[in-house]
This record gives structure tokens, C-alpha cells and sequence, in this order.
């Protein structure tokens, strides 16, 4: 079996900059992958089958058509393999764990049955963040997110992520996001350490933060639970919610800060960014 690591994606900052004609938003965003994630396999099958585990795998078994099926399809409609998910991300949470799991399977599947062809719009057709999945490193992103720049370059930093047991669907945070749009980030090339780093990034905002704390109220709450945790430099929303960050000086103040959330049903996670050369397991 092949396998391959779908690393989370987390929105450092979020600007809602315009809307399209079409009424899809234009947004600028830092985006950085933690070294927390869900496990794809692929192995030979009679037909497209996927299996599911992990924490959070029992939430799509009612999901008939998985964005991984759908990615399977994508790339060659008459493929078979056997897939296998073990789900360790909360759904529906603001972190790219199905966009995550999508580009995961394109890369292996491609590997798989032998196929060369570039993946980045297919990537594309599957959804807005599967793209900046493909490689899983920190980038800039414009457009509806598919418009991909180099990130500036970041200094070691550790982060803890938490999600209060709740989905927020993303159509309904921009559906009660109130108030116009906001300019690009304007950032620096690079940041000397973390708390440079979060002071700039202090100056930014995710413009759906207040929508989704307006849909669920525990968000607000995990956000203040952040922010108390010894040595945060920053607390944020991730994406459209409802999991949230706090920044830290290194990887390991960040693991030893998490031990701190303990609230039930609270899923909870500290460390380091994820390494992509270490995609392939």
C-alpha cells in the first residue's frame, strides 16, 4: 500500500478583499500546514472503494460521495484502487482536512496508475484549497485561493490548534459576514523570530472570525482560552472556523502549552509545521 500524509491548513490571517461576478469572495491569506493531519492509503481493488478510521472517520461514513472518490473520478473516471482514509482532523473545521485528504489521493493516485499529467487544475475543479494542498507548504494565497505565491520566509515557530466539537458550514459564515472588504496584507519578506512575526501578523484579521463567533459562541470562547496560555503571541481563527490557533515561540512551547486545554469534546493539538519531504509514509 502507498500512503501519503494530508497535512491540516491553517489561514494565519484572512482578508475578504472582493467579490466576483459570480459570487465567489476574493481573499488574501497566509497559509501554513502543521505537522497534524489524516493518512491516506491506496492499494490495488476489483473497483474505487474507500475505507474510513480514525477519530473522525465515523462522521463521513453517511458520505456517499467523499471528495476523495471525487478526486478519483477527476483524474481517471474509470480507475479502480482501493482507498483508505484514517481521519484524524475534525470535519467541516477550517482547516482544509477534505482539500487536505483530495490532494493527498491526486498525488498517489497519479503515482499509482502511472499518470503525468499536471494536477493543478483538476486540483482546482475539486475546490478552492485543494491546490495549495498539493505541496503542503506555506504559501500565499489570492484570488478565491487559488492564486499561489511564495510565503515569506518564516521563522521556527510552534502553534497550538483547537476546535470546540462544532461545524460551521463556510457558506453560511460568508452568508453573516457584515462590513466591506479589506486591502492585502502588506507583509514583511521575513520575520527574525515568532514574535516579530506575530506582531505583523497581529495587524491582519480574519474577516469571518466575528461571522462564525455570531453562528457559534464557543469559537469566542476557545479564542480566550488561546490567548491565556503561557506564552501566545497571537490567538486567531482558522479559515471559516470553527478550529482556532495561538502562536508560539518554538515547536516545544507550543506542545507543553496545549496540555492546558482540557475542556471536554474539545479536540486540541500543539507542535511544529510539517516537513514535506516527509509526505510519503
Amino acid at each position: 500500500m502507498l500512503r501519503r500524509f494530508a497535512p491540516a491548513k491553517v489561514n494565519l490571517f484572512l482578508h475578504v478583499t472582493g467579490k466576483r461576478a459570480d459570487g465567489y469572495h476574493l481573499l488574501d491569506s497566509l497559509a501554513v500546514f502543521p505537522a497534524v493531519g489524516d493518512v491516506v492509503g491506496v492499494a490495488p481493488g476489483e473497483a474505487l472503494t474507500l475505507s474510513l478510521s480514525g477519530r473522525f472517520g465515523g462522521v463521513l461514513r453517511a458520505e456517499p460521495d467523499n471528495l476523495l472518490l471525487r478526486a478519483a473520478r477527476a483524474l481517471r473516471p474509470d480507475g479502480h484502487a482501493a482507498l483508505s482514509l484514517e481521519k484524524n482532523l475534525p470535519v467541516a473545521s477550517g482547516i482544509g482536512g477534505g482539500s487536505a485528504d483530495a490532494a493527498a489521493a491526486l498525488r498517489l493516485l497519479a503515482r499509482y496508475w502511472g499518470i503525468k499529467a499536471p494536477l493543478e487544475e483538476i486540483a482546482l475543479g475539486l475546490g478552492a484549497d485543494v491546490p495549495v494542498c498539493l505541496d503542503s507548504k506555506p504559501a500565499r494565497m489570492g484570488g478565491i485561493g487559488e492564486v499561489l505565491s511564495p510565503a515569506p520566509a518564516l521563522p521556527q515557530f510552534g502553534m497550538v490548534l483547537v476546535n470546540p466539537g462544532v461545524a460551521v458550514p463556510t457558506p453560511a459564515v460568508f452568508r453573516a459576514r457584515r462590513g466591506g472588504f479589506t486591502p492585502p496584507a502588506e507583509l514583511a519578506d521575513r520575520w527574525a523570530d515568532a514574535a516579530g512575526m506575530a506582531a505583523d501578523l497581529a495587524r491582519c484579521t480574519n474577516d469571518l472570525q466575528a461571522a462564525a463567533i455570531g453562528i457559534e459562541p464557543v469559537i469566542g470562547e476557545v479564542l480566550n482560552a488561546l490567548a491565556e496560555l503561557p506564552g501566545a503571541l497571537l490567538a486567531r481563527m482558522s479559515g471559516s472556523g470553527a478550529t482556532c490557533f495561538a502562536l508560539f515561540a518554538t515547536p516545544a512551547q507550543a506542545a507543553a502549552a496545549a496540555g492546558g486545554i482540557n475542556q471536554p469534546g474539545w479536540w486540541c493539538w500543539g507542535g511544529g509545521l510539517y516537513d514535506p519531504a516527509l509526505a510519503d509514509i
